[in-house]
C-alpha cells in the first residue's frame, strides 16, 4: 500500500497514476484501515489535479467509498463489532470533511455528466451524510448552489443514479427544515410525484418507496412545505395511489409497504400536531379531489382506518361524508356501525380495534351534529322496534356491559366522545332507559353504569366506567342531581377512596376521587342531603382533605396517563396498558386544581361562588340568546344572498336578452336603410336623363347650349344636303342639252366655246362639293369612332337609356369637334393615371422598407441573444476565476506552511512598479 501511495504521489504519468489508484481501489475493501490512513491524503490530490481523466477519478471515488462506507463492513463482521466499525467510518468521514474544500470539490464532481464519475460521486457523498450528517449539511448549505447541484441528480436520464439520487436527498434533508424548503423550491415535489407515476404508483418497486420516504422527510412537521404541497396541486396528484381495485388478494411486500407509506404521507399532512388551519385546509383539499371518497372505498380491504380517521378529524364536511358512507355489506349498513361491530368483537386484532376507535373519536371531534345522531340513536323515540336493524348506540351500549374488558373500555370511551363538551346531549342520555331481564322495571343508563361500577369488576372496566361518569357528569347539574338521588352512590364512592388498596387500585381510587369532587364543584345543592357543605363535611370526617387530594393525584401521577396526554391517536403496546383517554387527560388537568381549592372552601365562600355562578349564567343566557339571535340573523343573511345571487343571474339573464334584440332592433334599421336607398335610386333612374350629365359634370345650361350648336349643325348639314341636290340636278340638265346639241353641227364657234367653259366650271365645282362631302364623311366617322372608345371608357353609360344615348353620342360627337372639355377629361385620365402609378410606387417602396424593418428587427434580437450568452459566459468566467483564487490562495497557504517563500500578489505588483522607477530614473538621467 506504502508503494502504491508513493506511485500516486510521484509518477509523473498518468497512467502510473491511473495503474496505482486501481490497485488502492481492489485493496481498500479488505484493507480499508491501512489505505484510509496512508492513501486519503494522495486520493483527495489526485481528485484536485487529474480532473481531465474521468477513469483515475472514478477508482479515487470508488476507493473512498469503500474506505468511508460501513455498509460493505457491515456484512463481513459480526454484531459485537458493529459499533467499532461504525467509528471507523465516522473517522475516516471525520478527516474527510476537515477541509470543507473537499466536499465542494466532491459536489462539482457530481455534476459531471461522465456515468464513471457521477456515480461514485453520489454514492461517496450519500455515505458522508449517513456518517456525519449534520456537519456535512451545514457544508452543503453554505456552498454556492449546493443543494441546487444535487436537485439535478432526479432528472439524470440513467435509472441506477437517478434512484441513487433519492436516496442521497434522503440523507440530506434529514433533520434540516432550511435544507428541506430549499429542496421543495427546486420543483421536488413535481419530480418525485412523476417518479412514482412512472413505476407504477403503489404496484412499483423499492424506487416508489425511497421516493415515499423522501415525501415524508419533507412534509413532516415542516408547516411551509406542506402549505407549499398543498398550493401546488400535489395533493390531488395522490388520489390515483390509492385505486386499488377490488381484488386485494395476492399483494406482494412491496406493495403493501408502498400503499403503508402512501398512507403515512396523508396523514402527515392532516396530523393532529399541525397548526389546525393547516391541517383543515389539507381536508378540505382532500374532500374536493376525491381523495377521502377513494380512502373510504378501501376501509375496509386495506386497512386505511387511521389516516381515514384524521382526514376527517375537526372538518365538519368530511365528518359529513364519512356518516354517509355504506360498507360494502347486503343489506348495506352505514360504515360507523360495521366498524363499531369490528370494536367490540373480542375476537377482532387489537391494533385494529384501536384504529376504529381512533376513527370514532375523530368523527365525533368537534361534531355536535355527529354526537346527537349517535346519542339519537339511544333515545326511545328512535329505537327500532323490529330489530331489524342495530344502531351504533346499541353496539356501544352491548359494549359497555359485555364481559370483556376491553369492550367495556372502549365502548364507554366512545359514548364519553359523543356526550364531550355538549351539556344538551348529558341531559338527553338521561332519558335513556335499559331493561335487564324480564320481569323487572327498566333502570337509566346511569344508574346501570354505577351498579357495574359496584360490583367490583376488572380494573380496566371500571376506569373505562369512571371516564364515562366523570366526562357526563362535568359541566352538567342536572346529571349530577341524578347521580347523588342514588343513595348507594356516594358511600361507595367514600368508601373506594378511604381504604388503603394496593398499586393496581389506586388509579380506580384517584378516578373515584374525581368523580366525587366532581359532585362537589357541579352541585346545585337541589338535594338537602347532598348539598355542597355536607359532602365536603362528609370528605372531612370519612377520608379526611389532605388524603383526598392525594388520592386524587395519583390520576395525574400514573405513567400510562403521562402516555396518554402525548397525541390523540391511542397506542397501547397491549390491551393492559389500555387505561387513559387523551380527551380525559386534558378534562383531569382542567379539574384537578379547582376540586382541590372546593374541598378546601367554606360555605361563605361557596354562596359567594354560587352568586358569581348565577351572574356567570346568566351572562351565558344572554350571550347564547344573542348567539342565538346571530343564527338566525346569518340565515336570513344566508336567504338573502341567495335571493341576490338569483336576482343577479335573473337580471344578467335579461340584459344580454336586451342586448341582443338591441342587435336585432339595429340589423333591421340597417336592411331598412339600405332598402331605402336602393328604391332611392330607382326612382332617380325613372326621372329625366339630366341627372346622368350631372353625373358625368355637365350641368343643364351647358346642355341646353350644346343642344341649340348640335340644331345649327343639323341646319347646316341640311342645307348643304339641298346644294349638293341642286348641283346634281343641274349637272343632269347639262348632260341632256349636251346630248341634243350633238347631231347639230351648225353651232357657232362661240356658242361652243361658251357651253365649254360653263361646263368646266360646272365640273369644278361639282369635284370641290364631292370633296366637302367626303370631308365630312371621314370626321364623322372619325367622331363615332371617338364615341365608341369614349362608351368603352365611361361606364356610368350603362346605366343610360338608349335614346339618352343617342343624345349623349350626338352630344360627344359635337364636343369633340371643338369643345374644350373633352381635352380636360383626357387630361384628368391621365393625372389618375399618372397618380396611381405613383401610388403603386410608393406602395412598393413601403413593402420594402416593412420588410427592412423585420429584418432589423430579427438582427436587433440576435443580438440581444448573443449580449445575454457573452454574460452568462462572463459570469462562468468570474465564478471559474474566484474558484481559481481561491485555490491559490490555499495552495500559498501550503507552500508558507511547508517553509517554502512566496511573494504576494501585492509585493510583486509593488516590487514591479518600483523596477519601473528606477528605469524611468535611469532614462532621465540618459
Amino acid at each position: 500500500i506504502q508503494k502504491l501511495c508513493d506511485r500516486v504521489a510521484s509518477s509523473t504519468l498518468l497512467d502510473d497514476r491511473r495503474d496505482a489508484v486501481r490497485a488502492l481501489k481492489s485493496l481498500s475493501k479488505k484493507y480499508r484501515l491501512e489505505v484510509g490512513i496512508q492513501a486519503m491524503e494522495h486520493l483527495i490530490h489526485v481528485l484536485q489535479t487529474d480532473r481531465s481523466d474521468s477513469e483515475i477519478i472514478g477508482y479515487a471515488l470508488d476507493t473512498l467509498y469503500n474506505v468511508i462506507s460501513n455498509d460493505l463492513e457491515e456484512e463481513e463482521q459480526e454484531e459485537n463489532s458493529a459499533k467499532q466499525v461504525d467509528d471507523l467510518g465516522s473517522q475516516f468521514t471525520e478527516i474527510f470533511i476537515k477541509q470543507q474544500e473537499n466536499v465542494t470539490l466532491l459536489l462539482t464532481l457530481v455534476e459531471e455528466f461522465d456515468f464513471h464519475v457521477r456515480w461514485p460521486g453520489v454514492k461517496l457523498l450519500t455515505s458522508l451524510l449517513k456518517q456525519q450528517g449534520p456537519q456535512v449539511q451545514q457544508i452543503i448549505l453554505v456552498s454556492p448552489m449546493g443543494v441546487s447541484r444535487l436537485m439535478d441528480l432526479l432528472a439524470d436520464s440513467r435509472e441506477v443514479i437517478r434512484n441513487d439520487g433519492v436516496l442521497l436527498l434522503q440523507q440530506l434533508t434529514k433533520s434540516n427544515a432550511a435544507i428541506q424548503k430549499i429542496v421543495a423550491f427546486e420543483n421536488a415535489f413535481e419530480r418525485l410525484l412523476d417518479i412514482i407515476t412512472e413505476e407504477g404508483n403503489s404496484d412499483g418497486g423499492i424506487v416508489v418507496e425511497d421516493c415515499l420516504l423522501l415525501l415524508q422527510n419533507l412534509l413532516k412537521n415542516n408547516n411551509s412545505n406542506q402549505n407549499f404541497f398543498k398550493e401546488g396541486s400535489y395533493i390531488q396528484r395522490m388520489k390515483p395511489w390509492f385505486e386499488v381495485g377490488d381484488d386485494n388478494c395476492g399483494w406482494s411486500a412491496q406493495k403493501v409497504t408502498n400503499l403503508h407509506l402512501m398512507l403515512q404521507l396523508v396523514r402527515v399532512l392532516v396530523s393532529p400536531t399541525n397548526p389546525p388551519g393547516a391541517t383543515s385546509s389539507c381536508q378540505k383539499a382532500m374532500f374536493h379531489c376525491g381523495l377521502l371518497q377513494q380512502l373510504c372505498t378501501i376501509l375496509m380491504a386495506t386497512g386505511t382506518i387511521n389516516t381515514v380517521s384524521e382526514v376527517i378529524r375537526g372538518y365538519q364536511t368530511n365528518q359529513d361524508y364519512f356518516a354517509s358512507v355504506n360498507a360494502p355489506s347486503n343489506p348495506p349498513r352505514p360504515a360507523i356501525v360495521v366498524l363499531l361491530m369490528s370494536m367490540v368483537n373480542e375476537r377482532q386484532p387489537f391494533v385494529l380495534r384501536c384504529a376504529v376507535l381512533y376513527c370514532f373519536q375523530c368523527f365525533l371531534y368537534k361534531n355536535q351534529k355527529g354526537q346527537g345522531e349517535i346519542v339519537s340513536t339511544l333515545l326511545p323515540s328512535t329505537i327500532d322496534a323490529t330489530g331489524n336493524s342495530v344502531s351504533a348506540g346499541q353496539l356501544l351500549c352491548g359494549g359497555l356491559f359485555s364481559t370483556d374488558s376491553l369492550s367495556n373500555w372502549c365502548a364507554a370511551v366512545a359514548l364519553a366522545h359523543a356526550l364531550q363538551e355538549n351539556a344538551t346531549l348529558k341531559e338527553q342520555l338521561l332519558r335513556v332507559q335499559l331493561a335487564t331481564s324480564i320481569g323487572n322495571p327498566p333502570v337509566s343508563l346511569l344508574q346501570q353504569c354505577t351498579n357495574i361500577l359496584s360490583q367490583g369488576s376488572k380494573v380496566q372496566t371500571r376506569v373505562g366506567l369512571l371516564m364515562l361518569l366523570c366526562t357526563w357528569l362535568s359541566n352538567c347539574s342536572i346529571a349530577v342531581t341524578h347521580f347523588l338521588h342514588n343513595p348507594a352512590n356516594v358511600p361507595f364512592l367514600t368508601g373506594q377512596i378511604a381504604e388503603n388498596l394496593g398499586e393496581e387500585e389506586q388509579l380506580v381510587q384517584g378516578l373515584c376521587a374525581l368523580l366525587l369532587g366532581i359532585s362537589i364543584y357541579y352541585n346545585d345543592n337541589s338535594l338537602e342531603n347532598y348539598r355542597k357543605e355536607k359532602l365536603k363535611q362528609l370528605i372531612e370526617k370519612r377520608i379526611g382533605r389532605e388524603n383526598f387530594v392525594e388520592k386524587l393525584g395519583f390520576i395525574s401521577k400514573h405513567e400510562l396517563y403521562s402516555r396518554a396526554a402525548q397525541k390523540p391517536q391511542p397506542s397501547f403496546s397491549s390491551p393492559d396498558h389500555m387505561m387513559f383517554d387523551h380527551e380525559f387527560t386534558k378534562l383531569v388537568k382542567e379539574l384537578e386544581g379547582v376540586i382541590s381549592k372546593a374541598i378546601y372552601k367554606s360555605s361563605e365562600e361557596d354562596k359567594k361562588e354560587e352568586e358569581v355562578k348565577k351572574t356567570l349564567e346568566q351572562h351565558d343566557n344572554i350571550v347564547t340568546h344573542y348567539k342565538k339571535v346571530i343564527r338566525e340573523q346569518d340565515q336570513e343573511l344566508e336567504e338573502l344572498k341567495q335571493r341576490v345571487n338569483t336576482l343577479t343571474s335573473q337580471n344578467e339573464q335579461l340584459q344580454a336578452t336586451v342586448t341582443q334584440q338591441v342587435s336585432q332592433i339595429q340589423q333591421h334599421k340597417d336592411q331598412y336603410n339600405l332598402l331605402k336607398v336602393q328604391l332611392g335610386k330607382d326612382s332617380q333612374h325613372h326621372n329625366s336623363h339630366s341627372d346622368t350629365f350631372q353625373m358625368n359634370g355637365i350641368q343643364t345650361e351647358e346642355v341646353s347650349k350644346l343642344r341649340e350648336e348640335l340644331e345649327e349643325w343639323k341646319s347646316k348639314h341640311e342645307l348643304l344636303q339641298g346644294q349638293l341636290r341642286e348641283k346634281d340636278s343641274v349637272i343632269e340638265q347639262l348632260k341632256s342639252s349636251q346630248l341634243e346639241m350633238g347631231t347639230t353641227e351648225q353651232s357657232s364657234e362661240t356658242s361652243k366655246s361658251g357651253g365649254l367653259e360653263h361646263s368646266n366650271d360646272l365640273q369644278k365645282e361639282l369635284e370641290m362639293l364631292r370633296s366637302q362631302i367626303q370631308l365630312q364623311a371621314a370626321e364623322i366617322s372619325k367622331l363615332q369612332m371617338e364615341n365608341q372608345k369614349l362608351q368603352v371608357m365611361v361606364p356610368v353609360n350603362k346605366q343610360i337609356s338608349h335614346e339618352d344615348r343617342g343624345v349623349f353620342h350626338v352630344l360627344t360627337c359635337t364636343l369633340l369637334q371643338g369643345d374644350s372639355l373633352c381635352v380636360g377629361f383626357f387630361h384628368c385620365q391621365s393625372e389618375v393615371k399618372a397618380l396611381s402609378e405613383e401610388k403603386a410606387s410608393l406602395q412598393q417602396h413601403l413593402d420594402s422598407t416593412s420588410s427592412t424593418v423585420a429584418i432589423l428587427q430579427d438582427e436587433k434580437s440576435k443580438l440581444q441573444q448573443e449580449v445575454a450568452e457573452s454574460k452568462k459566459e462572463q459570469d462562468d468566467l468570474l465564478v471559474l476565476l474566484a474558484d481559481q483564487d481561491q485555490k491559490l490562495s490555499a495552495l500559498k497557504i501550503k507552500l508558507k506552511d511547508l517553509g517554502v517563500p512566496v511573494e504576494d500578489e501585492d509585493d510583486i505588483e509593488s516590487g514591479d512598479q518600483g523596477d519601473e522607477d528606477e528605469d524611468g530614473d535611469e532614462e532621465e538621467q540618459d
